[in-house]
């Protein structure tokens, strides 16, 4: 919903031009990292947590309905699989994902969506902790209350002083358009300062959340009543999220949602977005930085455009460059394309981190020290698996 002016543009080139000269990152070749999935498996999602800890979270469907399944890497190469949970009623789907998240030592959360009634997109989010490193799991919680047999998911996990901060879309408001809520998992399994986020979005985008120097940043894309889907920000300023705000005016009309959400990543006052855009019939990727925790944002910065499927992922580098990557069309099919940029907007040079026969899969992008880590979903032989690569990072400045 539109809630308040564009947001006002930082003189960008002012703030850094007193900065030493920004130094692209310079990615190396990807090499695989073998995934212990077994064949079907889909919807990789990659969660960073404490000290470089990062699990990649993926589902298979079983006799038992399906299953939530992780690894953790470990120098280099992901560790034997295991099991979160195994849902009767476990919705699977290639955009709305699940995952599991570290978050600190022994400490794991599992999210995942749970049908609540015989219809397409009733379904519920559900949670369980684990404090021994996942060999025994909390019962399922769900951290909304409404009961309504409507679509809830899309779920954004950040770290929170209480306990673990969640960001979702919440459909109870049926025909009244969905809904961005947000509340606080207690250690306890209980949730704390619920709240309505912005009372009118994009039906199915994904949502992203990053923790900067003065709290949470989440990003968005939101719905005017005229159909206007474009990105939003919203921070969490002393326990409240502020009104969403248009980090771009690219006045994307479409009447029904593309399922491409936004992307964000913090360090301290540094916060990068990066987002995609088929506004006038032209899709387009784009990034936006933040050198003042999210207050303000530089004027958008187009990264790649026109045979673009979006699905855009954003990851800080250090404190002067970032890397974007996004899905694109292909004569054979789709590649995972990744491009380094510094703060002050140089492009650097446009990798392909792998390709994918699916144009239905939402590639994830983590840096782990020295290295990026992407994950995706591709199919062979009318099976579908999950892969992954690493990129080092030559010549890293921290």
């Amino acid at each position: 919903m539109q809630r308040a002016s564009f947001i006002v543009i930082i003189g960008a080139a002012v703030i850094l031009s007193a900065c030493a000269e920004q130094e692209l990152p310079q990615l190396s070749y990807p090499e695989p990292i073998t995934v212990p999935a077994a064949p079907g498996a889909q919807g990789p999602r990659l969660a960073a947590g404490p000290n470089d800890s990062l699990i990649l979270s993926w589902m298979e469907r079983n006799e038992n309905g399906a299953a939530l399944k992780y690894t953790t890497l470990f120098e280099g190469e992901w560790q034997p699989a295991a099991t979160a949970v195994t849902d009767p009623g476990m919705f699977v789907n290639w955009a709305d994902l699940p995952a599991v998240t570290p978050l600190g030592p022994e400490s794991l959360l599992a999210h995942w969506m749970s049908y609540v009634a015989d219809a397409p997109y009733a379904y519920q989010i559900l949670t369980s902790r684990s404090a021994d490193g996942g060999k025994t799991w909390s019962e399922a919680f769900s951290p909304h209350d409404d009961a309504t047999a409507t679509e809830h998911g899309f779920v954004s996990v950040f770290p929170d002083g209480v306990g673990t901060g969640l960001i979702w879309l919440d459909g109870r408001n049926g025909e009244q358009g969905m809904t961005l809520r947000s509340g606080v998992l207690t250690h306890e399994s209980s949730m704390q300062g619920e709240a309505l986020v912005d009372d009118l979005i994009c039906d199915c985008c994904q949502t992203s959340v990053a923790v900067a120097e003065s709290g949470p940043v989440a990003v968005y894309r939101n719905r005017t009543s005229d159909e206007v889907r474009d990105i939003y920000v919203t921070r969490r300023i002393n326990d409240k999220w502020q009104a969403g705000v248009a980090i771009s005016n690219d006045g994307w009309i479409i009447d029904g949602c593309p399922v491409n959400g936004p992307s964000v990543s913090a360090a301290q006052q540094l916060v990068v977005v990066g987002w995609f855009t088929a506004a006038k019939n032209r899709a387009i990727v784009k990034s936006s930085v933040s050198m003042n925790a999210g207050k303000t944002f530089s004027e958008p910065l187009e990264i790649a455009a026109d045979t673009l499927l979006g699905h855009v992922s954003v990851e800080i580098v250090d404190r002067d460059s970032y890397v974007i990557s996004w899905l694109e069309s292909e004569d054979s099919g789709y590649a995972i394309k990744v491009r380094g940029v510094t703060a002050d907007g140089q492009l650097g040079r446009i990798h392909t981190a792998g390709r994918s026969n699916l144009a239905r899969t939402v590639p994830q992008l983590k840096r782990v020290s020295d290295k990026l880590v992407i994950a995706w979903t591709d199919r062979r032989n009318d099976t579908s698996k999950v892969v992954s690569v690493e990129m080092p990072i030559l010549g890293l400045y921290e």
